[in-house]
């Protein structure tokens, strides 16, 4: 697929860049930055305003008070099992992370488009609670095409689809990730194939997202910074919202409890 939201790797930053990822990093929780970061940072000022903007929803607990109540409520597709079989343990650490970091992020950035579309909540006061233990775990590379033969890159495109059809916009880097336990991600395609013929999938995933918007216009509330450059920035947000981190939130959460880590 092509990739029309084009990105900082990691290892290529530098300068500032460089710093608001490790910020990023230590502040979430996490060893990996999500895409949607990386995409800002080619952004001129993207990532500087955005990252200053939504910072105090993470250190203030804002976003992980909103996780706690939305992991209350939200629907979960029921998959067939995927207890742990002979995969790599790494396979639970890249789980246990992009769970972690792609709920929280649903919240600060769903926040952040509300704030920039001028849906603030009318009232309600954000929530602030303890900060939810991130999981510091060592996790696999990230593989790009050339690292994997080509029925494993086909079998990771088709893995992207379920959510997210007929064309997702961006390639969810969960599936990326744990490229490298093909056997697993055969596991994953047969469990969510089914849930995605009932519709289960789809309708958990809408309505997630959906809640969790309604919590983000209240969390908003509480962004102070002031209008961003004139750069792009909503749009290109509002698509990760709406495609990666809005579909991965419902599907890491699902597969977890097939395996029964969550």
């Amino acid at each position: 697929m092509s990739e029309p939201f084009p990105a900082v790797a990691e290892a290529a930053a530098t300068g500032r860049t460089a710093d608001l990822f490790a910020d990023i990093r230590a502040t979430v929780g996490v060893r990996v930055v999500n895409l949607v970061w990386r995409h800002l940072a080619t952004m001129d000022g993207a990532l500087p305003w955005a990252w200053a903007a939504v910072k105090p929803l993470y250190v203030e607990g804002i976003v992980d008070a909103a996780v706690g109540r939305f992991r209350q409520t939200m629907i979960v597709p029921s998959l067939a099992s995927l207890a742990a079989g002979l995969e790599p343990a790494g396979v639970d650490a890249v789980l246990a992370s992009y769970d972690h970091s792609n709920t929280i992020n649903l919240f600060a950035l769903g926040a952040l488009v509300a704030r920039l579309r001028g849906q603030t909540a009318d009232s309600g006061t954000p929530e602030r609670g303890p900060r939810l233990a991130a999981p510091d775990l060592a996790l696999p590379p990230l593989a790009s095409e050339g690292d994997v033969g080509p029925d494993v890159w086909a079998m990771v495109l088709r893995l992207n689809h379920f959510g997210d059809r007929p064309d997702p916009l961006i390639l969810a880097s969960m599936y990326r990730q744990l490229a490298g336990s093909p056997g697993f991600l055969r596991r994953v395609e047969a469990a969510l194939a089914s849930a995605q013929a009932d519709g289960s999938l789809d309708r958990a995933i809408i309505a997630n997202r959906e809640s969790a918007y309604t919590q983000a216009r209240t969390i908003a509330r509480a962004i102070s910074a002031p209008l961003p450059p004139a750069v792009p920035i909503e749009a290109g947000v509002a698509a990760f919202l709406d495609h990666a981190i809005g579909k991965m939130v419902t599907i890491c959460r699902a597969i977890r409890v097939a395996r029964g880590a969550a």
